[in-house]
C-alpha cells in the first residue's frame, strides 16, 4: 500500500528532523559536569595548586571543556569573598565545590546538597566538616593537613638550623580559625622544646610591619603560620622584612621559601590537590562524598633557601642538605 504525505505534513516532519541534532547537541552540553574551582588566594598564588589538580583530571578522563567544564573564582585572600563565590557557585548549579580552608566552611554554610571537595583543612573535625575521618556523612570531604607532631618536625628542623634558639617568634593570623589550631601545635612544642613563645597577631595586611617591632625585643627565629590566604598574599612583604631584621624564618609551604623564606617543612600542596581530582572523578562517577573517607598527607618536603641561609649568615650542615627535598640557590 502507498502511502501519500502531503506538502505540510512534509515540512512539519523535515523541521522535527532538522531540530534533533540541535536537541542531542543541547541534552549532550547539559551532561558536561561543572566544577566551581574556589580560590582561597590569587590565581598567580594557587596556579601550581591548580595546575596539579587539573592535570591529575585529565589523566582520570576528564579534560577540561571538553568532558567536564572549570569555573575559577579568586577570593584574592578576601575571607569575605568566600560566601559570595560560594553563593554564586550554588546559584549556577555546579556539579561539585571544590576549595580550601577556611572557605570550606563558607560553601558548606550555602548547600548541604552539592558535593564539596576541600584539598586541605587543618582539623576537618574540629571545624564541623565532618562527622568523622573514616566516614565523612555529609556532602563533604577531602584531605586533612593534620599530621602527627608535625609543628614539632619544624622547630627541630629549625633547630639544627640555629642551634641558639631560645625565643620563637610566631606570626598568625588569628582571625583564620584553622591558623588558631596551628598556633595551639605550635605552642605545644615549644613548650616540650622550651622555648619561649612571643606571639605575633595579624588580621590585616596592615599588621604585618607593625608585628616586625615585637620582634626587636629579641627573637631567635621566626615561625609563620602560613596556610593561611593573608601570608600568601603577603609572603613577599613578610620575608622583605624578616631579612632585614635578620630574622631565620620556618614555613609549611615551599611557595615562600621561593620568595626567600629561610625553610619550610610541610606536606606537598600540588600533591594534595592531585588527589583532589581522585575524589572529583569518584564523585563525577556516582561515589556519595558521606562515604569517601578523609585522607591525609602521605608526602612531605623539606625545602631549604641556601641564598637566603647565606644572607643571614647561617651555616647548613651537609647533612641537612642532603635530607631535603630541594634546596633553592
Amino acid at each position: 500500500m502507498t502511502v501519500t504525505i502531503g506538502r505540510r505534513e512534509f515540512l512539519v516532519a523535515l523541521g522535527s528532523a532538522a531540530a534533533w541534532p540541535l536537541a542531542a547537541r543541547a541534552q549532550q552540553a547539559r551532561k558536561v559536569p561543572t566544577i566551581g574551582l574556589l580560590g582561597a588566594a590569587t590565581a598567580t598564588a594557587w596556579s601550581p595548586f591548580v595546575t596539579s589538580f587539573v592535570r591529575r583530571l585529565g589523566e582520570l578522563g576528564w579534560v577540561e571543556g571538553r568532558t567536564v567544564g572549570i569555573e575559577y573564582r579568586w577570593a584574592d585572600a578576601r575571607n569575605e569573598r568566600f560566601a559570595e563565590i560560594a553563593a554564586e557557585f550554588v546559584r549556577r548549579k555546579v556539579d561539585i565545590i571544590v576549595t580550601s580552608g577556611t572557605a570550606v566552611a563558607a560553601a558548606k554554610q550555602e548547600t548541604s546538597i552539592i558535593p564539596i571537595v576541600f584539598a586541605l583543612a587543618v582539623d576537618p573535625i574540629g571545624m564541623g566538616l565532618v562527622s568523622s575521618l573514616a566516614r565523612p556523612g555529609g556532602n563533604i570531604t577531602g584531605l586533612s593537613l593534620q599530621a602527627p607532631d608535625i609543628a614539632g618536625k619544624r622547630l627541630e628542623l629549625l633547630r639544627e638550623i640555629v642551634p641558639n634558639l631560645r625565643r620563637l617568634a610566631v606570626m598568625a593570623n588569628v582571625a583564620n580559625s584553622q591558623v588558631l589550631l596551628e598556633v595551639r601545635e605550635v605552642q605545644a612544642a615549644a613548650g616540650t622544646l622550651g622555648l619561649t613563645v612571643v606571639l605575633s597577631e595579624i588580621r590585616r595586611a596592615d599588621d604585618i610591619a607593625p608585628a616586625f617591632k615585637m620582634f626587636e625585643r629579641g627573637a631567635d627565629a621566626l615561625y609563620v603560620c602560613s596556610n593561611d590566604p593573608l601570608v600568601h598574599a603577603n609572603q613577599v612583604r613578610i620575608n622583605t622584612l624578616a631579612l632585614a631584621a635578620r630574622i631565620p624564618t620556618i614555613y609549611a609551604n615551599r611557595e615562600h621559601v621561593e620568595t626567600a623564606g629561610l625553610m619550610s617543612y610541610g606536606p606537598n600542596v600540588p600533591d594534595l590537590f592531585r588527589r583532589a581530582g581522585d575524589y572529583v572523578d569518584k564523585i563525577l562517577r556516582g561515589t556519595k562524598p558521606a562515604d569517601m573517607p578523609v585522607e591525609q598527607p602521605t608526602k612531605f618536603d623539606l625545602v631549604i633557601n641556601l641564598t637566603t641561609a647565606k644572607v643571614l649568615g647561617l651555616e647548613i650542615s651537609p647533612t641537612l642538605l642532603a635530607r631535603a627535598d630541594e634546596v633553592i640557590e
